[in-house]
C-alpha cells in the first residue's frame, strides 16, 4: 500500500463508491478502504428504488436533492457500462403509490395535487386504472398515485459499478482494511492509521453507512444517527406479475428481470442484528399477498436483512467535518442511499476541490443539531 494520497475513503458502500468515481473523474489519487467485502452491507441490501417522489412528497432540501441525484443516472449508467460493462439495470417505467384504505387514497391525492401545481409530474389512477396497467394487483387497492420518473436499478450492479469504475479510473481498492484512528495535526486531517498500518492524506471521506458515527473521533459534534434494520425477501415466476414498482406502506415490491420480484422492507430501529426473522418475513408476506395475491405461486428464492443509517431529523449528513479540515463526512442516507449516491459523490468532490456545491447542502450540515442547543 502506497503511504500517500489525495483523498482516502472509508467504505466500500455505493456511497463511498460513488465518491471515489467521481474524485477519480477529477484526476485524484485516491485510496479506498473496506472493513469486510465491498458492498456487502446496505448497499448489496437495497431493493433499488429511485424514489424521489414517491418517498419524499413535500418540497425542501432532501426533495430537490433526490430530484437532482435521480436525473443522474441515465448518463452514469451509459459512463459505468462503458468503462466496466457492469449493466446498473436502470428501469424507467414508473412508480405507484397506491392506497388501501380511504384516507390513503385523500393523501395520495393531495399529494398528485400539491407536486403538480409544483411542476413536478404526478397523476392519480382510479382503481380500474391501476389494474388496467397491472392486472396482478387486488381488488384491495382502491387507486394509486402514478409516478412517472422514478424508477430503480439494482442496488448491487450500482455499488459495483461505481467502485469497478473507480478502479478502472485508477482508484486503489483495499477489503479487509480497517481504519482504527485518524491522525491530526493543528486542526487538520493528516491521514489515518489502520490494521496494516499508516497512510497519510489531507482529505479522508467517511462513507461507512451505518457504522460511520463509531469510525469519527470524538469530539463537541457527535453524529445523531442510528441503524435501522430492514428484512427482504424474492421470488420468481416464469412470467412477471408486475411491470411497474408497487410502493404502499409497510411494503414494496420492485420487479426485476428474470421475473424476480423483489419484497420489503420491515422496519427496526437500533440494532445492527442482520437476523432473517420467521416474524419479519412473514409479515411482508402477508402484505405482499393482499397486493398481489398470486404471489403465493412464485417460487421462494432468498431473504435477507441489511442496516440502513437514519438520523433523528431523516436528513443525511453531507459536508466537512467543523472541527477538523479535510475530514468529510456522508452517511445518514437511510432509505435512499441508492438514489442519493451519484449527488453525494459529486457534492463530497466539490467540496474536497473547494468549488460550489450544485445544490444547496446547508440543511445536511453535521454542527445542524449542536447549533440549535446554543
Amino acid at each position: 500500500m502506497l503511504n500517500r494520497y489525495d483523498c482516502i475513503i472509508v467504505g466500500g458502500g455505493v456511497n463511498g463508491g460513488s465518491i471515489a468515481y467521481h474524485l477519480a473523474k477529477k484526476g485524484k489519487k485516491v485510496l479506498l478502504l473496506e472493513k469486510d467485502r465491498l458492498a456487502r452491507k446496505a448497499s448489496g441490501a437495497a431493493a433499488g428504488m429511485l424514489a424521489a417522489q414517491a418517498e419524499l412528497e413535500e418540497d425542501g432540501p432532501l426533495f430537490q436533492l433526490a430530484k437532482q441525484s435521480r436525473a443522474m443516472f441515465p448518463i452514469l449508467a451509459e459512463e459505468i457500462k462503458d468503462l466496466t460493462g457492469i449493466d446498473i439495470e436502470l428501469v424507467q417505467k414508473g412508480m405507484y403509490k397506491i392506497s388501501i384504505t380511504e384516507e390513503e387514497e385523500y393523501h395520495l391525492k393531495h399529494i398528485v395535487d400539491v407536486q403538480t401545481r409544483a411542476g413536478e409530474q404526478a397523476e392519480w389512477l382510479s382503481q380500474d386504472e391501476v389494474r388496467s396497467r397491472e392486472p396482478a394487483l387486488s381488488n384491495a387497492v382502491r387507486g394509486a398515485m402514478f409516478i412517472e420518473k422514478d424508477g430503480q436499478v439494482s442496488a448491487p450492479q450500482l455499488s459495483l459499478g461505481f467502485l469497478k469504475a473507480a478502479a478502472a479510473l485508477g482508484v486503489e481498492i483495499k477489503e479487509y482494511t480497517e481504519v482504527t484512528s485518524f491522525l491530526f495535526e493543528s486542526g487538520k486531517v493528516t491521514g489515518i492509521q489502520t490494521n496494516h498500518g499508516s497512510v497519510e492524506s489531507e482529505h479522508v471521506i467517511v462513507a461507512g453507512g451505518a457504522w460511520s458515527e463509531q469510525l469519527l473521533p470524538k469530539s463537541q459534534i457527535p453524529l445523531q444517527t442510528y441503524p435501522v434494520k430492514g428484512e427482504c425477501f424474492s421470488v420468481r415466476t416464469h412470467q412477471p406479475l408486475l411491470t411497474g414498482t408497487i410502493f404502499s406502506h409497510g411494503c414494496y415490491l420492485v420487479p426485476k428481470k428474470g421475473g424476480r420480484l423483489l419484497v420489503g422492507a420491515t422496519v427496526q430501529p437500533h440494532t445492527f442484528d442482520q437476523t432473517v426473522t420467521v416474524n419479519g418475513i412473514s409479515s411482508l408476506l402477508e402484505k405482499a399477498k393482499r397486493l398481489v395475491p398470486n404471489i403465493v405461486h412464485a417460487e421462494w428464492e432468498k431473504a435477507w436483512a441489511g442496516i440502513r443509517p437514519q438520523t433523528v431529523d431523516g436528513l443525511p449528513y453531507l459536508g466537512e467535518h467543523p472541527a477538523y479540515e479535510g475530514l468529510f463526512v456522508a452517511t445518514g442516507h437511510y432509505r435512499n442511499g441508492i438514489l442519493l449516491a451519484p449527488i453525494t459523490g459529486e457534492i463530497i468532490t466539490r467540496l474536497v476541490e473547494r468549488e460550489p456545491t450544485p445544490v444547496d447542502i446547508s440543511a445536511f450540515r453535521m454542527e445542524r443539531h449542536t447549533e440549535k442547543i446554543i
